[in-house]
């Protein structure tokens, strides 16, 4: 079972990533099981035809741990992607991380973890126990970042490069970073930027994801790219990235950068403007 977690800044493009990826699997034979790891529980929309799914702590709120069973949390999606949704706490109560921690200890209870592939999409605003449960007990081995040009997606990448790092340590650990995957925002010299933080990291760009119009109008159909337009450049970038996944081999130890270096590395490829004339 090969298990592979997507991190990335909050509004990054992790869903719509990780959703075209599982439909890409899937498309090759493989049997796939995407978990999204963030409270607002949409990770799996686009594979649902729309739908948002129950969330694994809101059935354990309704029915009690002791009376789901593997029907409640676990819903079929497209060409027969198992789909589920964590969820997280009520707005302002408790921690979101919890029901990370609840999900994982649900689905081994119910023996859930069945597939070739196991997508983990996890928010990595802030990387607390929770949220890198899935690296810390295991359950991810092949991290891959998802970041922009912009410098808050950065920082956040290189925030997930530490906890990685510092992850393992632990000789019995296992995740490693595979890869950053550029999610396109059209920045001037985008590309480059994000290769050479990847460089900087010890690391590699897997794919660039330009930014495309074509993206809203798949998810307006409740569809991911590969399902709305299979035949669009945009779709083959997907199945490129599958394709680049599952035959990585070249997995690290990450060198997160002191901000200041990252910063400076940012600054580097900033356009020149007059800030007199060019607002």
């Amino acid at each position: 079972m090969k298990q592979i977690a997507l991190y990335g800044k909050g509004g990054i493009g992790k869903s719509t990533t990780s959703a075209n990826l599982s439909a890409a699997l899937v498309n090759r034979g493989l049997s796939v099981m995407q978990i999204g790891c963030d409270p607002k529980r949409d990770s799996t929309r686009m594979l649902m035809k729309g739908v948002l799914i129950p969330t694994v702590l809101d059935q354990i709120r309704l029915q009690g741990e002791d009376n789901l069973t593997i029907d409640d949390v676990v819903f079929t999606g497209y060409r027969g992607v198992r789909c589920v949704e964590a969820g997280g706490p009520e707005p302002g109560v408790g921690c979101a991380g919890r029901g990370i921690i609840a999900t994982f200890q649900l689905l081994e209870k119910l023996s859930a973890f069945d597939e070739d592939i196991i997508v983990y999409d996890v928010l990595g605003d802030v990387v607390c126990g929770g949220f890198a449960m899935p690296m810390r007990k295991g359950y991810a081995q092949e991290i891959y970042l998802v970041t922009s040009g912009e410098l808050m997606s950065l920082y956040a990448a290189n925030n997930i490069c530490k906890a990685i790092a510092r992850i393992s340590q632990n000789v019995r650990q296992v995740c490693r970073l595979g890869g950053v995957i550029c999610n396109s925002r059209n920045l001037p010299d985008e590309e480059k930027l994000v290769s050479a933080f990847a460089s900087e990291i010890g690391s590699k760009v897997i794919a660039n994801i330009p930014r495309s119009d074509l993206v809203q109008h798949a998810e307006l159909h409740n569809q991911t790219v590969i399902e709305y337009s299979p035949d669009s450049s945009l779709s083959f970038i997907y199945q490129s990235l599958a394709d680049a996944i599952m035959t990585n081999t070249d997995f690290v130890i990450p060198k997160p950068l002191e901000i200041e270096d990252l910063e400076k590395m940012a600054r580097s490829y900033l356009p020149k403007i007059d800030p007199q004339t060019d607002f």
